[in-house]
């Protein structure tokens, strides 16, 4: 029997993959945008599992996120292998509208686990770049070019340059080499050579429902192309009831003497409706046709959500459940001389990020002041765009329980802690603990959301009592209900919960939300995400402990 590969292969927030083979091993790499440490990369060797292996941007030396504005940052990397390491090119968008500013870089290791060098700046005439290794041995930089010009496309096609490996900078002439396809805005140009063609994918048509992938092809680097016959050769443009929506932004990977590609997709609540997950990466299986040009195997341009895995995979059991508990146990020798951070800290899970930036072991957290526990100090609002006292993972699923038993003594209602659903810093909703000074002058909790900056209360403020408090948020598709719980059966499998307000729309969580009702107008690139904070606009010294945090699936639409 055929083992079928179900798609998305990364849930949630997966967007912009890069595919690469090594050997027999297989990586795919990740936009964060700004979410810290930057570019998820993953690996398999079977292309039906894949493990989380890097996250090769986590210095500050080698970009410098802070202050980026919203869906900014990290964009499309391109991941690449020759002459014995691997090669990283990204993007840190610095600035949306009117004029975008975007600073591409390019980084290599002797290994995928690093270490990764310091970044060697390329150019800022676009995003979503490439590098291209050919067999000759010469190397080029793809891009899309940029042009803020009143009067002009902002989207003037791609180009191509030399890139020199000696001294890492582009070299010769810029030359516009493919203007792309009546589908619109032709990004994220790589090329792959085979049987003399040099084959031109592209991400067409932008990044939501409209995005398409297309083939192009040339006997010479600098053209012409021509078009596929199959364009594009991915799309749901037409078919809002597909699964797998948004499709496009492929990649090729072979294996063996198969071929498939891999693709960003979205799966959302509605036909046509918000996308909570994100941007999420998939797969699909392709053959080449007689004349050359690749096809999905079903010979439509539709992907499907089961496909073939390879061939050697039979009896392998995806995973497709991302439950993850997370007890706060220290496990390093804190006397190192190097400071330890949230990124090389091996208590702090690899799901976990934060904004932005790392946070520094013994200066904005510590796993030792109390040994079990995680404190947290409090710091920067939610709405900051520096740094910020959060810790923050994926939704992976729909329909998913997040809690974590909090500690926290707050003196004023400046200093707040507590469990959040986070899309960015104009979008959150926040279950926090606090002091109320002008009623009950005790502690209390209540539930705030953040809708495009606007900040409504989302329940009345509720007293608790003297300890720990258990808090919990339960996410259903389009709602989610916050709810916590005190006292010496805190701790059982049954403890007796309490509702903090009532349903709370979880379904804002998504770029497609923001987008819909921003204004002005602005995209939005990234996913839900669920975490835990403290804030102090006070003085900066109160901080909170959380016992754990545990993420639990419940069903997968």
């Amino acid at each position: 029997m055929t083992t079928m590969i179900t798609n998305p292969i990364l849930r949630g927030f997966h967007p912009d993959s890069s595919a690469l083979r090594v050997g027999d091993d297989y990586y795919i790499a990740t936009s964060t945008f700004e979410w810290w440490p930057g570019i998820d990369i993953y690996h398999s060797k079977d292309l039906v599992n894949w493990e989380w292996v890097a996250a090769p941007v986590n210095r500050e030396s080698q970009v410098n996120l802070l202050g980026n504005y919203n869906s900014g940052s990290l964009w499309a990397p391109h991941l690449s292998y020759s002459d014995g390491k691997f090669w990283l090119v990204y993007t840190d968008v610095k600035t949306f509208a009117p004029i975008m500013n975007t600073l591409n870089y390019v980084i290599t290791a002797p290994t995928i686990t690093g270490p990764w060098s310091e970044p060697h700046f390329l150019t800022a005439s676009g995003f979503d770049p490439s590098i291209y290794h050919d067999d000759d041995g010469r190397k080029w930089f793809l891009n899309m070019l940029y042009d803020p010009r009143p009067g002009h496309e902002l989207f003037s096609g791609t180009v191509i340059q030399e890139f020199d490996p000696n001294t890492m900078e582009l070299i010769g002439e810029r030359k516009h080499f493919y203007k792309g396809t009546k589908l619109g805005v032709c990004e994220a140009p790589q090329i792959l050579k085979k049987n003399g063609w040099y084959y031109l994918l592209c991400a067409a048509g932008g990044t939501g429902y409209m995005h398409a992938a297309t083939v192009a092809r040339a006997r010479s680097l600098e053209g012409p192309f021509e078009d596929s016959p199959y364009t594009p050769i991915m799309t749901t443009r037409d078919e809002p009831t597909n699964p797998l929506q948004k499709s496009g932004h492929c990649c090729f990977l072979q294996i063996g003497d198969e071929w498939y590609i891999t693709q960003i997709c979205a799966r959302p609540l509605t036909e046509r409706g918000n996308c909570t997950l994100g941007r999420e990466t998939g797969i699909q299986k392709i053959y080449w046709t007689e004349d050359g040009w690749p096809r999905m195997i079903n010979d439509s341009i539709s992907p499907m959500l089961e496909v073939p895995a390879p061939k050697g995979s039979q009896g392998v059991v995806q995973k497709t459940d991302h439950s993850e508990r997370v007890e706060f146990e220290a496990n390093w020798d804190v006397q190192k001389n190097a400071p330890l951070t949230s990124v090389t800290d091996p208590s702090i899970p690899s799901s976990f990020k934060t904004l932005r930036t790392a946070l520094v072991a013994e200066e904005d957290y510590s796993l030792t002041a109390r040994p079990g526990w995680l404190r947290l100090k409090g710091g920067q609002t939610l709405c900051s765009l520096f740094k910020q006292s959060l810790f923050a993972r994926r939704w992976q699923s729909y329909d998913f329980d997040a809690e974590t038993v909090l500690d926290f003594d707050p003196k004023n209602y400046q200093q707040q802690a507590g469990l959040v659903l986070f899309y960015d810093t104009d979008n959150w909703i926040y279950a926090y603990v606090s002091f109320d000074t002008e009623g009950t002058d005790r502690r209390v909790v209540q539930v705030l959301q953040n809708d495009h900056g606007n900040l409504t209360q989302g329940s009345e403020l509720v007293p608790l009592e003297d300890g720990p408090v258990r808090l919990k948020v339960e996410v259903r598709h389009d709602k989610a209900n916050f709810l916590f719980a005190q006292g010496e059966n805190m701790y059982g499998d049954n403890p007796e919960w309490k509702a903090v307000g009532g349903d709370q729309p979880a379904d804002h969580i998504s770029d497609d939300y923001l987008e819909k009702h921003s204004n002005p107008f602005r995209c939005a690139f990234t996913g839900g995400m669920v975490g835990i904070c403290a804030q102090d606009t006070d003085a900066h010294k109160s901080y909170a402990d959380f016992q754990y945090f545990d993420y639990e699936e419940k069903r997968e639409k």
